[in-house]
């Protein structure tokens, strides 16, 4: 339902205004745009039953949170532990708004779908992860989870009390998931969705679509949002060392297993370390500048084809100039808290 044609008037049945209020509490915890939280105080002050529902439901998630035995019924009732993800199509497990809200003194007579559908409202506010072409992140999570995102990625995040829910943008992302199994962990990338509770796996999506998932851990069930006639026991489960290719506006997926050096070769961006042999200066500093905050800048070209090697840290830019100095030859020029220019020793 959308709050913004809530209905308005002494017309309206207790019914319509519970909708109505779940709608705007519902788009509140996403956030508001400036102009909705305008709406939404004209809204409140057209008629005193909307302030009145508005307090009923935000009383009613306190209470929710001194009701943790209601959790295991709520997740047997609509199968929250363990959600099956299919190619026919996939959809989130579905929440049903309550109809209608029975108060007894301390809510005795709350039902199983008003709890449901209220429980849905319990959600962290939404965290936004973006790293430019040159970046890398790697982010503790509010559940003990991992996000590490690639360059020229982003993704939003957002958990509520019953689904952890990641939505890959763009780029590449790697996580590792911390186990749950009260909340599913699932992350979209375009029309693709991967489902699991505790394991690690890698997302790739292109930007012509192209979707590839690699699992490093444990399992995960993987399903397409597109039209398919796949039942849900054919949408794939993808295994550890295995890897899921799905081209753009392909139905079908394709699931194979890939050996440790393909493995390591699609994850190298993920590691700290970087082993160079004889490597020219300006592809080392390329490949620290995609992983340190601080930017490292050749001030002299003729240093570009200078030879490097050993085994490096890439996000200790700071270090590495240190051991370019040492010899005398090469020297770096500090500019404020983000740049070094290198350049040689006159």
């Amino acid at each position: 339902m959308n709050s913004s044609s809530a209905p308005e008037g002494h017309s309206s049945t207790p019914t319509q205004l519970e909708d109505a209020a779940i709608a705007w509490l519902t788009e509140r915890e996403d956030g508001f745009s400036p102009p909705r939280e305008r709406e939404f105080a004209q809204w409140l002050r057209a008629d005193p039953r909307h302030v009145a529902t508005v307090a009923r439901l935000e009383q009613t998630l306190n209470l929710l949170g001194e009701l943790p035995a209601f959790r295991t019924e709520i997740n047997e009732a609509f199968d929250r532990a363990a959600p099956v993800v299919t190619f026919a199509p996939f959809a989130p497990p579905s929440r049903r708004w309550p109809r209608a809200l029975a108060w007894t003194g301390l809510a005795a007579a709350l039902t199983l779908g008003a709890i449901t559908g209220l429980q849905s409202l319990r959600r962290t506010p939404a965290a936004y992860y973006t790293t430019t072409v040159a970046g890398y992140e790697r982010a503790r999570l509010a559940d003990g989870s991992t996000l590490e995102l690639n360059a020229a990625s982003s993704a939003r995040v957002q958990f509520s009390s019953v689904e952890r829910r990641v939505e890959l943008k763009t780029g590449e992302a790697h996580f590792a998931v911390a186990h749950d199994t009260a909340r599913p962990f699932i992350v979209s990338a375009g029309n693709v969705a991967v489902c699991a509770v505790g394991t690690a796996f890698n997302v790739r999506y292109a930007t012509n679509g192209d979707v590839e998932v690699i699992v490093t851990e444990g399992k995960v069930r993987i399903g397409h949002a597109g039209p398919s006639s796949a039942s849900s026991e054919s949408a794939p489960l993808v295994s550890a060392g295995q890897r899921l290719f799905l081209p753009n506006q392909t139905p079908a997926p394709v699931v194979e297993k890939i050996d440790s050096t393909t493995l390591r070769a699609a994850l190298a961006w993920q590691s700290r370390l970087a082993d160079f042999a004889e490597a020219p200066l300006s592809d080392v500093i390329a490949r620290f500048n995609a992983r340190s905050r601080i930017q490292l800048i050749l001030a002299d070209e003729q240093l570009a084809t200078r030879l490097i090697g050993g085994t490096f840290a890439l996000d200790e830019a700071e270090a590495f100039v240190r051991l370019l100095e040492r010899d005398g030859e090469i020297v770096g020029e500090r500019r404020g808290e983000t740049f070094i220019y290198l350049r040689r020793a006159r």
